[in-house]
């Protein structure tokens, strides 16, 4: 399973929403959650991290936002060589099968339906765990 110093990124449009998964996180005992508003956002995230020398290493990333959806934002994400591994998990209200199918063949990772509960985020996780450390 990732270590509690895993450097995530938690991506939503939705203040109390972005709160609400990053307290879950540190309910978990991760502590180094980094929040963003939208896709345009998070991609100036993960590119200052890098150049920080603490590159994000898992993102959640809600699916539905103005500006940059979240779908739109893992676009981004794996066409960018310095990115293109990193664990993306989206975060949907939707359950349309059209959607997980868009979702996989852009390369997600995982994707987890609201609501959730820690517990189900925690299982999520181990499951991206899995397929990036496992192969």
């Amino acid at each position: 399973m990732y270590d509690k110093e895993t450097r995530f990124l938690v991506v939503d449009d939705m203040a109390p929403m972005r709160t609400i998964i990053t307290r879950m996180l540190e309910e978990l005992g991760y502590k180094n959650v980094t929040q963003a508003s939208d896709g345009r956002d998070a991609l100036k995230v993960l590119e200052a991290k890098v150049r920080a020398g603490a590159a994000i290493q898992v993102v959640l990333s809600d699916w539905n936002m103005p500006g940059m959806s979240g779908i739109q934002l893992l676009h981004e994400v794996r066409s960018n060589a310095s990115f293109k591994a990193l664990p993306f998990m989206l975060i949907t209200a939707e359950r349309e099968r059209d959607q997980v199918i868009s979702a996989i063949k852009a390369g997600v990772t995982n994707y987890i339906v609201k609501p959730f509960s820690p517990a189900q985020l925690e299982l999520k996780l181990e499951e991206i765990w899995r397929k990036t450390h496992m192969q």
